[in-house]
């Protein structure tokens, strides 16, 4: 089983024209070929994966270096699991994997937002503004019982820091490639922000669709 996926750099979003001359929201995803850096077994790593190299990187430690064995200084060494690998270390993984039509998962990192609110986190609507209430539009309100349990539950929806989580936009279409110049063009947003690195991989709702 082939690696299914590949890294990119988000460049931004513009608007294309379709064959049907329909104009489409897209998100431009820069690629470049993954170098193949290690393969993991079942019998030797207890799984099945295949480990890449990507983007550039200044200077690697002695352990890195030994690790990659002159194949390049990579900034980023990311794992995709596989059932059983066909790939060797040194091969190169490129925008074969994908063709215009093909539904794909992008993952990247979200924006980050800082210190935010229950109405903006979490979308509350807030407290009433009349009734004698002067301070209370943006509260949250009970956050709990009193006696019992006496004390707030994990995972309680309040204020705290909002965003610079992993996400996945799921069900993408690919709208164009242009392989001269390394660029997918992806209709729809994609997590992160202008040059974050995300990960762009065949949807499994396809894979269903061809079982």
């Amino acid at each position: 089983m082939p690696v299914d996926g590949l890294l990119g750099r988000k460049l931004g979003m513009t608007q294309v024209f379709d064959q049907q001359g329909q104009i489409r929201a897209v998100t431009v995803v820069e690629t470049r070929p993954l170098v193949v850096t290690q393969v993991k077994t079942a019998v030797r790593d207890g799984y099945d994966a295949v480990q890449v190299g990507y983007g550039d990187r200044k200077r690697l430690n002695k352990p890195q270096r030994g690790h990659l064995k002159k194949l390049g200084d990579f900034r980023l060494l990311r794992e995709f699991r596989v059932s059983e690998s066909e790939h060797n270390i040194g091969d190169l993984i490129g925008m074969e994997l994908f063709n215009e039509g093909d539904l794909v998962d992008v993952t990247g990192v979200s924006r980050g937002r800082g210190f935010a609110g229950g109405v903006r986190r979490h979308n509350f609507h807030g407290g009433p503004k009349t009734h004698g209430q002067s301070d209370r539009h943006r509260a949250p309100g009970s956050i709990g019982s009193g006696t019992t349990p006496g004390r707030v539950y994990k995972g309680q929806r309040m204020a705290g820091h909002m965003g610079s989580v992993q996400v996945t936009s799921k069900n993408l279409r690919v709208i164009r490639k242009d392989e001269a110049k390394g660029l997918l063009l992806i209709e729809g947003a994609v997590p992160g922000a202008s040059n974050a690195t995300v990960q762009v991989r065949h949807s499994k709702k396809q894979a269903r669709k061809k079982s």
